[in-house]
C-alpha cells in the first residue's frame, strides 16, 4: 500500500499533522509513505517508521511549486492520498482514495480540527519519532541532572514573552526543583540567536542548544526534559509531541486554536483579547502558577 502525505511547510502545524500519519500507520500496517513538506518541517519527518520517500518543496512564485510536487508524484498509483493543506495536486493524482483537508484558519483545536476530518475519534494528540542516535546525543549533552528547558524564541517578536522573565522563571522552579539546569532551545539562523541572548547570557550556567540540533535530536533532548517552558512555536508542538510536560506561553496567537497538544500541557495567556494581548502582560507569576501546577508541584 502507498500512501502520500501533504503537510505543512512550518515546523508547528507539521508537527500537530504528526497525529493523524501516525494512526494511518497503525491502522494500514506494512503500508509506505511518501511525505511532502517544506523545508523548515522536513526534520519532523526523518524518523517517521514507515517512511518510503521524503519530498521536500521550496516556496515558488505563482505557486509554481505545486506543480512541481504533482511532476514527482503523478507517476504513482496512490491508494491513498491525505492532503491537510487542501492544496491544488492532490485533486489531480491517480488515487483509489483521497483525504483533502480543508486548508486556512477556523475556530477550534487544529489536531482536532485534523483527527475530525479524517474520521478518528477521539483526535489523536501528535507524535514525535526520534531514532536511537538522537537519543544517545541527548544523554551526552543533557547528562543526567533535572532540565528545565527553555524555549524564549519565537518566528516573529510579537509572540516573545520578556527574556527576563524566563530568567525568573527559571530561578523560581530551580528552587523547587534540586539540582536542576537550564537548556535553552531554539532554531537554526541569527533571529534564533538574538532572541535567545539575553537568556543565556543572564543564565550562564545553561546549556545552549540554539540552532544546534536536528530536530529528532531536539526531540530527544526535550523527551529528557522535567518540563518545556516556552512561546507559542514549533519547539513548544513538538516538545509537547514528545511527551514532555509543556507550558505553553500565549498572547499575540490564539491558545484555542494552537495550545500545545500531549499527554501532559498546559497553558499560560496574557489578559487581554484572545490573539491580540501583549506578552509583556503575562506575569512570572502566573506562568510560575500554571508551570507548578503542571508538575504537581
Amino acid at each position: 500500500m502507498h500512501i502520500l502525505f501533504i503537510t505543512s511547510s512550518r515546523i508547528g502545524d507539521a508537527v500537530i499533522s504528526c497525529g493523524i500519519l501516525e494512526r494511518l500507520r497503525q491502522e494500514n500496517p506494512g503500508a509506505r509513505f511518501t511525505i511532502a513538506c517544506g523545508a523548515p518541517s522536513a526534520g519532523v519527518f526523518l524518523r517517521f517508521p514507515a517512511l518510503d520517500r521524503l519530498i521536500v518543496f521550496e516556496k515558488q512564485r505563482y505557486d509554481l511549486h505545486w506543480l512541481g510536487l504533482w511532476r514527482q508524484t503523478v507517476g504513482q498509483i496512490w491508494d491513498l492520498v491525505v492532503d491537510v493543506r487542501g492544496s491544488g495536486p492532490a485533486f489531480f493524482l491517480p488515487a483509489r482514495a483521497r483525504k483533502i483537508l480543508k486548508g486556512g484558519r477556523r475556530p477550534g483545536r487544529r489536531y482536532a480540527q485534523l483527527g475530525a476530518s479524517m474520521g478518528f475519534s477521539p483526535p489523536p494528540l501528535p507524535e514525535a519519532w526520534t531514532a536511537p542516535a538522537d537519543d544517545a546525543r541527548a544523554v551526552a549533552l543533557l547528562g543526567d541532572v533535572p532540565i528545565i528547558a527553555l524555549g524564549p524564541t519565537a518566528n516573529w517578536d510579537g509572540k516573545i514573552w520578556p527574556p527576563e522573565r524566563f530568567v525568573e522563571l527559571f530561578h523560581a522552579l530551580a528552587a523547587k526543583i534540586p539540582g536542576a539546569r537550564a537548556a535553552i532551545f531554539g532554531g537554526p539562523g541569527l533571529d534564533e540567536q538574538r532572541r535567545a541572548a539575553p537568556v543565556l547570557a543572564a543564565l550562564p550556567g545553561a546549556i545552549d542548544l540554539v540552532g544546534k540540533l536536528t530536530l529528532p535530536e531536539a526531540a530527544a533532548c526535550l523527551r529528557g526534559a522535567k518540563i518545556f517552558i516556552g512561546n507559542d512555536s514549533g519547539l513548544m508542538h513538538l516538545a509537547a509531541a514528545a511527551g514532555t510536560p509543556t507550558l505553553g506561553l500565549f498572547g499575540c496567537s490564539k491558545a484555542s486554536e494552537y495550545a500545545p497538544a500531549g499527554p501532559h500541557t498546559a497553558i499560560a495567556v496574557a489578559p487581554g483579547p484572545e490573539g491580540e494581548a501583549p506578552m509583556a502582560g503575562l506575569t512570572t507569576q502566573a506562568a510560575l502558577s500554571a508551570a507548578f501546577s503542571l508538575l504537581g508541584l
